[in-house]
């Protein structure tokens, strides 16, 4: 796919690494190369790529708080040592969140999630529905629950507990026979926690809110749990 991009970072190594890893496994074209906050944001006034890759820790400006400054739209793959940004970074218009050192197994995989982020929609593969509801046996009665009133599943030592707008229920299953049973809207985000995104209010410091309820994000289902959100951002 021919796609434009900038590089901005204040590691000349870093940069190299990219750009080699870019003129080795893709057909894009690479505009510029910027070592500062300042000398991007004078580029990007008179110049249109399709995205940019961009570290966070620089010097003048964070990438972050240059990220907040750029042309509305611009669309971000974020490249930093530091993995507690990454829920932070989600609130642009991000595609991607590599960590360094970047690995040509991971740029590759980037290069996939950052081509089909530029397909048109209607090339994309829909996700597969969940029924409207379930049968929970909790306690001695079985209830009929609507997912849609589901918020999150709460993983405990011999049990979960099902939490809905309304109620907590304790039922004895396991968090994971739930999560195989369980599709879209539901995603696993913790050891210990699956939610409805749909019941999503917002995410901040790697955790998300869902009605008063805090809830972590871990490392492990991070990366999935981006990706979904991305494709609901505008």
């Amino acid at each position: 796919m021919n796609l434009s991009c900038i590089i901005i970072d204040d590691e000349p190594d870093a940069i190299d690494l990219l750009e080699l890893l870019i003129r080795q496994s893709t057909t894009w074209t690479l505009k510029t190369k910027c070592y500062n906050a300042l000398e991007a944001l004078a580029y990007l006034k008179t110049n249109q790529v399709d995205f940019i890759f961009l570290d966070i820790n620089m010097p003048q400006l964070s990438g972050i708080e240059l990220a907040g400054l750029m042309p509305a739209g611009t669309q971000i793959v974020f490249t930093t040592a530091y993995s507690e940004y990454a829920l932070e970074s989600y609130v642009f218009p991000t595609i991607d969140y590599l960590l360094k050192p970047i690995t040509l197994k991971r740029f590759l995989g980037a290069v996939q999630k950052i081509e089909r982020h530029f397909l048109k929609p209607e090339s994309l593969p829909r996700a597969e529905a969940t029924p409207a509801y379930l049968f929970v046996k909790s306690g001695k009665t079985i209830r009929k629950i609507v997912l849609a009133d589901i918020l999150f599943f709460a993983g405990e030592k011999d049990y979960v507990s099902l939490v809905t707008v309304t109620e907590k229920l304790l039922i004895y299953r396991r968090l994971k026979d739930l999560e195989a049973q369980l599709k879209l809207p539901f995603v696993r985000v913790h050891h210990s926690y699956i939610i409805n995104y749909d019941q999503l209010d917002k995410i901040e410091d790697n955790h998300i809110y869902i009605g008063n309820q805090r809830i972590p994000v871990s490392e492990k289902f991070r990366k999935y749990f981006m990706d979904l959100i991305d494709q609901k951002k505008l």
